[in-house]
């Protein structure tokens, strides 16, 4: 942590990609000038860091870690930094991506973090962990990277020009308002990892796309009030009128002598 403290260049950053707004490639208009990866990604965050004054050392810890891994080998797909994924799952995940890498030259990398403190957005924290483990169009342009953030039950798919295309908006949209939301407000992170790939995977492959999950009737948000909140209401709309009725009979009773 102290020598990203103590690095102060930055390098500029794209927009995210977000549902129901035009997406673009990630791109990176820097240059590969020697310095490492881990270098690279402390440099484009530390003087916002010393701007911003004081954060959690774990959550800048966990972003950093990402950040500050070097770029996937062929056998790196699973980055489980809030340690939410089982064993299986970590392997079973990574065995089918290594697959769907072989088969279609698309590589996918998932990212799990408990929180997001310097990097607010999912989106943009994934088109900042692309950026620097692939600094060119064309090193990114077949990488793609699904983040699951737990604490906030949200995520996001960011991707080079290729990955995007081949995925399609209308799936990236699904996966985050469907898939990620609804499985990790169960806490079934496994199962959303298993179902984000599953879906990405048969969409890279040519394949029928798994329909999108369906969130349970009795999981869903009320929009009416329990027969407590009711009473509770009540009540102190009953105190109000009480206490208006008292202050306008003083009123009355002062303009009444005058």
């Amino acid at each position: 942590m102290q020598q990203i403290k103590g690095l102060l260049a930055t390098r500029p950053l794209k927009s995210a990609f977000r549902p129901s707004i035009n997406r673009r490639p990630v791109v990176c208009k820097a240059q590969q000038n020697g310095t490492s990866v881990g270098q690279k990604a402390a440099t484009a965050a530390a003087a916002a860091i010393l701007s911003m004054g004081t954060l959690s050392d774990a959550a800048i810890a966990s972003e950093f870690d990402i950040m500050a891994e070097p770029t996937p080998t062929t056998n790196q797909f699973v980055y489980d930094d809030a340690t939410v994924l089982s064993k299986s799952t970590r392997a079973g995940v990574t065995k089918r991506l290594k697959i769907l890498e072989i088969g279609t030259g698309y590589h996918v990398n998932v990212v799990t973090v408990r929180r997001l403190e310097f990097e607010t957005d999912a989106f943009a924290f994934g088109d900042k962990v692309l950026e620097t483990w692939y600094p060119s169009r064309e090193l990114g342009d077949k990488r793609g990277v699904v983040v699951i953030v737990t604490a906030g039950k949200e995520g996001a798919v960011s991707g080079g020009a290729s990955f995007l295309d081949a995925i399609g908006d209308d799936l990236i949209e699904s996966l985050v308002s469907d898939n990620i939301p609804i499985f990790t407000e169960q806490e079934k992170y496994n199962q959303t990892v298993d179902s984000v790939v599953e879906r990405i995977e048969a969409k890279l492959n040519d394949q029928p796309v798994p329909d999108a999950p369906v969130r349970d009737s009795n999981e869903r948000k009320r929009n009416y009030k329990t027969k407590e909140e009711t009473d509770k209401s009540k009540s102190v709309t009953g105190s109000v009128v009480v206490t208006l009725l008292i202050l306008a009979c003083v009123y009355y009773g002062y303009t009444a002598k005058d």
